[in-house]
């Protein structure tokens, strides 16, 4: 809100001396009204004997009653203070359909060349702002009135002229009645915009705030075209959209609720776009959009985790997976492979039997992640059951292979059909000795081992381990290894899905805490969390969000260089911003956004939106001009209503009113003469001193006294 001062009156200007007759008794005055009373009946006692004295004795009494009430001519030196007239300017978001803003700002001119020919009141003008840049005003509409108390806080009520709005009359704090304004001055609106205007419009009328993911959700909305004589029935075109991809069009009858299901894309925030097309009478098209943002919630991840024997790591793949409640977790520890003979009977083996077919063949799909914990190939899985896990990847599954010395074997699992999707080869080695692992310069951008506690120093501070498993990486993306550059975790996509190799068995060492662990929770989660493709955790994502006025735009990718970004704003203006490098792989840049409503951000294939304010704001509810808003406290308060957006030549004039005047007419509105004033000085004399009332007092008994006397 911002204002401007100016002054009708001089700071010298004196008002001729003002003379009173005041009384200032010498006595309480509830002892006065006694003596009077006592001397009132003994004049009535006298006038009752018939004495003749009793005139002169009603005459010392009166002089008496007089000196005590004390009258004084007191002289007032006055300087007259102005009355304060207030002019709100409204600028919000509303004010920029069509010609309004420039009406709106020749009115203003109009109203203050007015104002200045009045002498004896200041004028304040503040201006009312929405947008992500309009602090209170934002998202609750067009808090006009707000604009006004903040406007007269320094000033006595009595001192308020009047208050003169220009705006389209989408007014959203406006009081019930005339007593909440605080003051008793006529309120004036000067509306911008034509009567009667049409416009199409999209409310959303029921929307999820949460889902299960690629499960349904109900969403609810209505398109109206609005106008006193917009025409009813039709249909018009939808087009819905989750988080700036296009899932869904459809046409929707005109005036009528329409529901429609959805799936969420993921977990977290989904950011839900509804669009209908402009209509035959547009005013704006912001307000042709809705934004609904529903937090995907993941059902019951389901993940299979299969150890080839018994190890001492195989509880740290446990308790990690069990340890998150949204996990069912399937495990299995083969300890009887079919070679084996010890010559029990099997119905004496205290053994489940591996349902081999039913978690392979059946029921493969139903799961997000598989994990071979030290896995060997032996006879367990027929070769037909790693061609459906190959296919299971291909179309979106995920395989993370923990391998363990059986690996660089001739039971490798990657001599089996697995082959085609395992990005790391055998070599047939395997390298013993204590190291340290190491995060590489690929790593360093990939959010699964970006920033892992302990890897910024060189050497990295956690525990050693023992072991690797030589390997030939014939494609994805290395982002830790051993000394010499041998491959330890290789990540990569396969088909629809993706693959994770951990080429050492000896990750529990940092669970154990030797020599001081390691990040093994934090590691395991984010590969677990890549593997089923959470968003935060892919390698090239773009973000943004809205802090206050501020867009921050965030790009994370595995290149060295990323392009502008292109801001596409609510009005549909768009703008480059260049991102700086933050970090390997990061990107970010910050630009300011004072627009309400959704921006969207894009970057080659990558796309994000991000809202300022409300995602459906008041202000854009409904953007025709009204003057059905401000007539009541108008009427109420003596002020009036004028339509001045056609023809500014319409602006009434402005006129100074006395007290219980009219203050409106067909082209005039007025400001209220409050006359009030400053005392600079203050003289006093007294009309009856004491030795004066004490010659009238005796000298009226003394006349008493000798009347009596003949």
């Amino acid at each position: 809100m911002s204002r401007h001062f100016s002054n009708g009156w001089g700071s010298s200007m004196i008002s001729p001396a003002s003379w009173d007759i005041v009384f200032e008794p010498s006595l309480p005055s509830a002892l006065i009204v006694l003596l009077a009373l006592a001397g009132a009946a003994v004049i009535a006692y006298s006038a009752w004997r018939g004495a003749r004295g009793t005139p002169w004795r009603t005459a010392a009494l009166a002089a008496m009653l007089l000196t005590l009430l004390n009258p004084t001519m007191r002289q007032e030196d006055r300087q007259p203070v102005s009355d304060v007239a207030v002019v709100v300017m409204d600028k919000s978001e509303s004010m920029d359909v069509g010609a309004r803003a420039a009406e709106a700002q020749d009115a203003l001119t109009r109203v203050e060349a007015s104002l200045k020919t009045l002498s004896g009141i200041e004028t304040r003008i503040v201006t009312v702002e929405g947008g992500a840049g309009g602090g209170g005003e934002s998202g609750e509409g067009t808090l006009a009135f707000g604009a006004l108390d903040r406007a007269l806080a320094d000033v006595p009520r009595e001192r308020v002229a009047g208050a003169i709005f220009i705006t389209d009359g989408e007014v959203h704090d406006a009081p019930k009645t005339a007593r909440a304004l605080g003051f008793d001055a006529p309120v004036h609106a000067l509306i911008i915009g034509r009567k009667n205007e049409k416009d199409r419009r999209l409310t959303v009328v029921e929307a999820p705030r949460f889902g299960i993911v690629d499960e349904q959700v109900k969403l609810a909305f209505r398109v109206d075209d609005t106008g006193a004589d917009a025409a009813t029935g039709g249909t018009a075109p939808v087009t819905i959209s989750i988080d700036g991809a296009e899932i869904m069009k459809t046409e929707v009858a005109v005036g009528k609720t329409t529901e429609v299901s959805l799936a969420l894309k993921h977990g977290g925030p989904n950011v839900i776009e509804i669009d209908v097309a402009p209509g035959p009478d547009e005013l704006t098209l912001l307000n042709n959009r809705a934004v609904v943002v529903a937090n995907g919630i993941r059902d019951r991840l389901r993940v299979l985790l299969v150890s080839g024997e018994p190890h001492p790591g195989e509880r740290t793949w446990r308790n990690l997976l069990k340890a998150d409640p949204s996990v069912d977790l399937v495990h299995f520890t083969i300890l009887r492979p079919p070679e084996k003979q010890d010559g029990t009977p099997i119905n004496e083996l205290s053994l489940i039997a591996f349902p081999t077919r039913e978690l392979f063949v059946e029921k493969l799909s139903q799961f997000d992640l598989i994990v071979f914990d030290r896995f060997k190939r032996q006879g367990v899985l027929p070769l037909e059951y790693f061609s459906n896990i190959v296919d299971y990847v291909e179309n979106g599954g995920a395989v993370l292979d923990s391998a363990g010395p059986a690996f660089a074997s001739p039971f490798s699992l990657y001599r089996t059909p697995l082959a085609a999707i395992l990005p790391a080869q055998p070599t047939g080695e395997i390298t013993l000795g204590g190291y340290r692992p190491t995060v590489t310069a690929t790593g360093r951008k990939h959010p699964v081992t970006a920033d892992l506690p302990g890897s910024n120093v060189t050497p990295p501070q956690w525990g050693r381990w023992f072991r690797i498993i030589d390997s030939k990486v014939d494609r994805g993306e290395v982002v830790m290894e051993a000394p010499g550059g041998k491959p330890l975790m290789v990540l990569d996509h396969a088909g629809k899905g993706r693959v994770a190799q951990v080429m050492s068995d000896q990750l529990w060492l940092w669970s154990r805490g030797y020599e001081g662990g390691g990040p093994q929770a934090e590691l395991l989660r984010r590969l677990a969390h890549w593997l089923m493709k959470e968003p935060d955790l892919e390698e090239e994502n773009l973000s943004a969000s809205i802090e206050g006025t501020t867009l921050d735009v965030k790009r994370r990718t595995m290149a060295d260089q990323t392009p502008p970004a292109v801001i596409t704003a609510p009005s549909g203006k768009t703008s480059e911003l260049k991102l700086e490098q933050t970090a390997p792989g990061r990107f970010e840049a910050r630009m300011p956004a004072r627009e309400l409503g959704l921006y969207r951000v894009s970057q080659g294939d990558l796309s994000a939106v991000t809202a300022a304010g409300p995602l459906n704001p008041k202000e854009f509810a409904d953007v025709r001009a009204t003057d059905a808003i401000m007539k009541p406290i108008a009427a109420e308060t003596g002020g009036g209503v004028y339509w001045v957006g056609e023809n500014a030549g319409a602006t009434p004039d402005i006129r100074a009113v006395r007290a219980h005047h009219e203050a409106s007419g067909d082209n005039w509105l007025g400001l209220r003469r409050n006359e009030q004033y400053l005392v600079r000085a203050v003289r006093q004399v007294p009309l009856l001193s004491g030795p004066l009332a004490l010659i009238v007092i005796l000298g009226a008994l003394g006349f008493a006294w000798r009347r009596e006397g003949r």
